[in-house]
């Protein structure tokens, strides 16, 4: 057994032999996801769209998953290469639509977001997925958001209901491939600490002639309050992601894992 950066103890073969596929795992919760399952023994294949700064011990295939040229590329690479897949983790996602409410989302910022937040899934999953159908047995994970449950109308209406949609399209995929081996869960965080959050963070104290931590509180405040009193940090993520794609976890599917400090205040 080792210990992880957070402190939990793991076993450093437990991933042996798996081919793992983490989108947008370059940055942020992605990343962390990554080097969880490295340090798990696994083999790991990443994507994002930019090549990372920083020289990592994975499958690095840089290519855009929000449009079908980039998901293919993907696809085709991983079943040339790797003959197919063990669990894929669908992390790549986000928003950048302007505040203002519904009137400011247009037609363009509704697809932007499916593009994002939906479709990568959805083909990823239809491209890969014979492979692990026919090896009888996979993971595939789906990493959402709670404000598919809690949308923020201001300035992320559109990415909350693409990732309802994500939500509600894991459930249904489980349905159909459960029967068949293969294992669907959804992760749904909160608040992530990760290091563009923390930019952002201090982007706040500044304007705001404040510190770090002041601004961390008030960002806290317009998401509703988190009971726990702070965010989730990026590897507190990937070990609920870790669990769930591990054979300890070999109950779980067609089910939503919610990891966000007790944000959600209903049961």
């Amino acid at each position: 057994m080792n210990t992880s950066s957070s402190g939990n103890s793991f076993d450093a073969n437990e991933f042996k032999g798996k081919r793992i596929f983490v989108t947008g795992g370059t940055k942020g919760a992605g990343k962390a996801i990554a080097e969880r399952f490295q340090r798990g023994g696994a083999t790991v294949i990443v994507t994002a769209r930019s090549v990372p700064k920083e020289k990592a011990d994975n499958h690095f295939i840089q290519a855009d998953v929000s449009a079908a040229e980039g998901t293919t590329k993907v696809i085709d690479e991983i079943l040339n290469r790797f003959q197919g897949i063990d669990v894929i983790i669908h992390n790549v996602g986000g928003t950048s639509a302007p505040s203002g409410g519904f009137i400011t989302v247009t037609d363009e910022i509704w697809q932007q977001n499916l593009n994002e937040n939906l479709f990568p899934a959805v083909r990823l999953d239809r491209g890969l997925l014979p492979t692990m159908i026919k090896q009888g047995s996979g993971v595939i994970i789906h990493i959402s958001s709670i404000q598919r449950t809690l949308p923020l109308y201001d300035s992320t209406l559109a990415y909350a209901a693409a990732k309802a949609a994500l939500t509600n399209y894991s459930k249904g995929l489980s349905n159909e491939v459960s029967p068949k081996g293969i294992r669907v869960v959804t992760v749904s965080p909160g608040f992530i600490e990760t290091d563009a959050a923390t930019r952002m963070i201090q982007r706040m104290a500044d304007k705001d002639k404040s510190d770090y931590a002041v601004a961390r509180q008030k960002l806290m405040d317009m998401l509703g309050g988190i009971p726990l009193g702070r965010p989730n940090q990026p590897c507190e993520v990937a070990e609920l992601v870790a669990f769930l794609a591990s054979d300890r976890a070999s109950a779980i599917t067609g089910t939503e894992y919610v990891i966000d400090g007790g944000t959600i205040p209903t049961v």
